[in-house]
């Protein structure tokens, strides 16, 4: 299926949970980056995030990824180890412009929120912070043998709030089993640039 050149302009709404997990309980990066992950005494912050994407931007999907920070040449990057969509264009645009190794899965992204065989979340809403926030990272992936770097920009209103995961046992994000996230915040209605002209 055909995708949208680059940049993505994208809206939408992301719950987005936060954890500092040891690190030795962690799987290998999958892509083979040298990147070193983060390590705070021993543990490495990593997110996971339930994503819906709306009408507004170039496509309209849902999404769940886990995520880890990586120091690339003493620069701190996000870098995305595993992540499903229910879109084949998002699917073959991230992994072709990116080096995003998006996966097909069906996705609920409204509490509760399910993915078949790997994971499911409830969210318990908190307090609005006032304001528009600005978004702006540095994606590290792997593309065509070599280290990528995205960049991702915008805006978003952001709640506080709780979320409870429940990993499948056996599914690819087990590791977050019997982990309780440090923080969980909405990045509601996000107005977002990805990837560069």
């Amino acid at each position: 299926m055909p995708y949208p050149p680059e940049p993505w302009h994208l809206r939408g709404r992301m719950h987005v949970s936060v954890w500092l997990l040891p690190a030795a309980a962690l799987p290998p990066h999958p892509q083979g980056l040298t990147a070193p992950p983060l390590r705070l005494g021993g543990r490495v912050p990593v997110g996971a995030a339930w994503v819906s994407y709306e009408p507004g931007g170039v496509l309209s999907y849902r999404e769940l990824l886990a995520a880890r920070l990586v120091r690339d040449r003493g620069r701190l990057r996000a870098s995305i180890t595993e992540i499903w969509v229910d879109s084949e264009a998002s699917r073959d645009g991230g992994r072709e412009l990116w080096g995003i190794p998006k996966d097909l899965s069906a996705l609920v992204t409204d509490s509760p929120m399910s993915a078949p065989g790997i994971a499911g979340a409830v969210l318990h809403p908190g307090r609005t912070i006032p304001g528009r926030w600005p978004v702006a990272l540095r994606l590290l992936q792997f593309l065509h043998g070599q280290p990528k770097t995205t960049g991702v920009r915008g805006t978003t209103a952001i709640h506080l709030g709780r979320a409870k995961w429940d990993p499948a046992p056996d599914g690819p994000l087990s590791y977050l089993s019997g982990h309780r996230p440090l923080l969980t915040l909405t990045l509601a209605d996000f107005d977002i640039t990805f990837g560069s002209r």
